[in-house]
């Protein structure tokens, strides 16, 4: 009698179950029906955004590292996101009331007139005024904007 009423209740199941994909209407909101072109017309629209997105330079800033050379007694000034590695020679840091330079492979705030380490990366947070003296002639790797006084 117990196995009756288990089949009789399985069967119950598997025919509602069923027959709500049967009659699933396609093209309804829950199941939306979409063209091959509508598909196509929204990958290439992506496309052109991803393209856009990552291949822009805004502003007058590189999406590449540009080597500069700057000779003793310059100042490298930086604008905000400028990054700045310190390829050979010497400098110290200019910074501003606001704070540091941001060493990020030392993982430390760089202060005023401390040295800058070789093939560090450091960034400029803000446009105030921060950069680097240079007290030896020196090569850098730049991204962004910057200006040498």
């Amino acid at each position: 009698m117990k196995i009756k009423k288990t089949y009789i209740a399985l069967g119950a199941v598997i025919a509602l179950f069923g027959s709500s994909i049967v009659f699933s209407e396609p093209g309804s909101e829950s199941d939306p029906l979409v063209t091959l072109s509508y598909v196509n017309n929204s990958i290439e629209q992506l496309k052109i955004y991803v393209d856009n997105r990552f291949n822009s330079n805004s502003g007058s800033s590189v999406s590449e590292l540009e080597v500069v050379e700057v000779p003793a007694g310059r100042f490298l000034l930086g604008k905000a996101n400028t990054e700045i590695i310190l390829r050979s020679g010497n400098a110290t840091a200019i910074v501003s009331d606001l704070g540091g330079l941001l060493d990020v492979t030392g993982g430390v705030d760089i202060g005023r007139d401390e040295p800058i380490p070789s093939n560090h990366l450091l960034i400029i947070p803000r446009d105030d005024g921060r950069g680097v003296y240079v007290t030896n002639d020196a090569f850098f790797m730049i991204r962004g904007e910057y200006e040498i006084r």
